[in-house]
């Protein structure tokens, strides 16, 4: 039978090696004009290309995606317009036209049994009709921001790792019901699932892929509940990092959905068992020197260090709702299941909230394990580098370890205590910051007030991460 399709479909060892080359250049902080120049000279020259994947992220953190005709958007790059209204969050239908701007050094090849054939992939820059940033891109904000660090010799280095659960069927969040709940593929757990398991087969395929996508797998496992996987990978610059979170969850759940499941991100979709996190590494290096590692410091921490987590102790109140986003986040909250909830630090004690993971020269960081999978990572991300870099309050040393100071036990105290903090409402500017409190609060109108001990219909389906617009119609 004669093929009348032939768009491109590039191998997986290829693939790795392509976007391992576009994630250096970004690394290497390579001008924008001239990726902007590479990347359309390319797609001219490539005829099996059909299309650009363009996507961004809302205020929430909600995944958003457009595909453009590759022929279109050379021509048109740098005027792709959108209704903002429709987007939860963002713009009002009086204001509604906003623009994407291709940030170029996101270009990414996509695998073709995922993505379908003749597809690459690139975030994009929200802007306004008169060209100025919008002010709800939190990923603008970040690019911005860590170009200024690195114009005065600084350089994030972020790692996440972001847990989920699989489950049986399709849209299995979208169809919950609370006297069935969700289903496992699989009842094994950290280190006895067998290897052609659903799960264990989902995780290979998924591993494949992530490798595929440039981001330097280094081990990839069930975790400890049933039904849930862990997929470890290398430290990239903060925008990167946060990318590589947008990327890893919509791989998640495309493989997922190709074998008829759900991949969850939701951080405690089971009762009696351990809930979904996603702990961030941080570190920061001046002229390629890692900050944080100083031998003879305490606990071979440098004060450096030590002043960035005392401001983000000192803070951890005030940023508990964007580091754990939603209603059914303060079920995982709770330290019978080795979450933290203790406002301090530890090298090994699960119920603090920051850890210090034994490092050297090179990995000395602090990892913050308080944030739930279905955060915004740029917004999180941004808050943090922020209360580091800046000069904002800070604990004492005698308070590190002060184990009566607790994160908020539920949704509604967090947004007090969020809506109260003089430090977010200067960090993400009076707009976002009453944006983000007002979206946060809707959700929580829709769900039950107390959490009890079911998981209640409302905290799923009117979740940021699984709702749709005409849910929200129907309370």
């Amino acid at each position: 039978m004669l093929k009348i399709r032939n768009f491109k479909e590039i191998p997986y060892e290829a693939l790795e090696e392509l976007n391992l080359e576009a994630k250096a250049d970004v690394q290497n902080h390579t001008p924008d004009d001239f990726l902007r120049e590479k990347y359309l000279r390319y797609l001219h020259d490539e005829n099996q290309l059909k299309a650009v994947t363009v996507c961004f992220s809302d205020l929430e953190g909600r995944f958003h995606m457009l595909d453009y005709d590759k022929k279109f958007l050379e021509k048109s790059y740098d005027g792709l317009t959108f209704d903002g209204s429709s987007i939860h969050g963002f713009s009002q239908q009086r204001e509604s036209d906003l623009c994407l701007d291709v940030d170029w050094g996101s270009f990414r090849w996509l695998p073709s049994d995922i993505f379908g054939p003749g597809k690459v992939m690139v975030f994009g820059l929200v802007r306004g009709v008169d060209d100025t940033p919008y002010p709800g891109d939190i990923r603008g904000l970040l690019k911005k921001y860590s170009r200024d660090l690195f114009e005065k010799g600084y350089s994030s280095n972020v790692a996440f790792e972001v847990e989920g659960f699989l489950f049986k069927d399709i849209d299995a969040e979208q169809n919950f019901q609370a006297d069935v709940g969700f289903k496992y593929v699989s009842d094994g757990g950290y280190f006895h699932t067998l290897p052609n398991t659903p799960l264990k087969l989902f995780i290979d395929h998924f591993a494949e892929a992530q490798r595929a996508l440039g981001f330097e797998n280094e081990k990839d496992h069930p975790e400890v509940a049933p039904s849930q996987f862990e997929l470890n990978y290398r430290c990239a610059e903060a925008l990167i990092a946060c990318d590589q979170v947008q990327i890893y969850k919509l791989l998640a759940r495309q493989i997922a959905a190709m074998n008829g499941l759900t991949a969850c991100f939701l951080p405690k979709p089971l009762m009696k068992v351990n809930g979904s996190g996603m702990h961030a590494n941080i570190s920061v290096s001046q002229h390629g020197k890692n900050l944080m590692f100083d031998p003879a410091g305490v606990g071979q921490f440098s004060e450096f260090g030590w002043q960035c987590v005392d401001r983000v102790l000192y803070h951890a109140r005030d940023f508990c709702l964007v580091a754990n986003s939603s209603v059914n986040s303060y079920r995982r909250l709770d330290p019978n299941f080795e979450a933290p909830n203790d406002i301090r630090v530890s090298t090994n004690d699960r119920s603090a909230i920051i850890r210090l993971p034994k490092g050297n020269e090179r990995t000395s960081r602090f990892e913050l394990r308080a944030v739930g999978p279905d955060a915004n990572p740029y917004l999180l991300v941004y808050v943090l580098l922020q209360l580091m870099m800046e000069k904002y309050p800070k604990i004492t040393p005698e308070m590190r370890n002060n184990e009566s100071h607790k994160l908020p036990g539920n949704i509604y105290d967090a947004i007090a205590d969020f809506e109260q903090s003089a430090a977010m409402k200067q960090i993400l500017g009076a707009e976002n910051h009453a944006k983000y409190a007002s979206l946060k609060r809707a959700v929580a109108n829709r769900s039950p007030h107390d959490l009890g001990n079911r998981i209640k219909r409302g905290e799923i389906v009117f979740h940021h991460e699984v709702t749709n617009q005409c849910l929200w119609t129907d309370f």
